[in-house]
This record gives structure tokens, C-alpha cells and sequence, in this order.
């Protein structure tokens, strides 16, 4: 269950299982949340893309690679986060060695779709690049 709520807001059942936030949201006149959850094997990415708000993602298990045009954030593990403004087109690919269970919250402006497909740019790699080095890891001998 994700909770947007202020930080000193607690639930009364439960266990937090991460913090991910504050949330960069930008000025509008109402919000919308949108929550994912998916399935990527390593070597599965979602097709390029950009939000209307920033993104917030969360790893049941799994490796993560997000690249946007400011670089790339690698989350590893069950547990990892990651957070992603509102603009910047985006790759996310799951790496590592086990399919990436995972949630994602979009909070985005209510006026603006949510997600925008595009090919406005293109990755340099890196995750691809990340990839192959975690799929030379798992066959390498110790």
C-alpha cells in the first residue's frame, strides 16, 4: 500500500516498509495518483517515456536501472527505492540476476496525462551496459 501523507503520519496497522519522498510536486490545481505494479525479468525494460509528476518506485525483489538524460540511478535488493522528477524522458530496465518485482506511484498533475510515450531521446546504455556486467557476475567462476 503506498500513503501520501505528511511525514509524521503513521498507520495504525502494519509495517512501514520504506520512505520514499518528499515527492518534488509541482503547483497545480489537483493531483491524480496513478500505482503500477510489474513484473520485469532482467533484460525488460518499459518503453521510453516521460511523466506529468514525479515517480516513486518500489522493489518487493530485485534490480533496478532507471537512465534519464542526468545520468542513471541504480536501486538493488529487495527494498530499493527510487525517485524520478516530473519532465525527463526515461528508460527503466530491470538488471541483476532475478526478475524485478516492484510498485510505482505517479503523482502527477490532474489536468495532464500521467505518462507520455517518446523518442524525443535516446539512452547511452547504461542499464544495458549494467546489465551485461550482471549477467558476466552470475557466470563468471568464483
Amino acid at each position: 500500500m503506498f500513503t501520501l501523507s505528511g511525514d509524521s503520519w503513521r498507520a495504525k496497522g502494519g509495517e512501514r516498509a520504506a520512505k520514499i519522498g518528499p515527492l518534488p510536486v509541482l503547483p497545480a490545481s489537483g493531483y491524480q495518483a496513478e500505482y503500477l505494479r510489474s513484473i520485469f525479468v532482467p533484460g525488460t525494460s518499459a518503453p521510453l517515456h516521460t511523466h506529468s509528476g514525479p515517480e516513486a518506485f518500489f522493489a518487493v525483489d530485485g534490480d533496478t536501472c532507471l537512465e534519464t538524460p542526468d545520468g542513471v540511478q541504480i536501486g538493488r535488493g529487495a527494498g530499493n527505492s527510487l525517485l524520478v522528477r516530473a519532465g525527463p524522458p526515461m528508460l527503466l530496465m530491470a538488471i541483476g540476476k532475478v526478475p524485478r518485482r516492484g510498485f510505482a506511484l505517479i503523482l502527477h498533475d490532474a489536468d495532464a496525462p500521467p505518462t507520455t510515450l517518446t523518442q524525443a531521446w535516446q539512452p547511452t546504455g547504461l542499464c544495458t551496459r549494467q546489465l551485461a556486467a550482471d549477467q558476466m557476475k552470475a557466470t563468471s567462476p568464483m
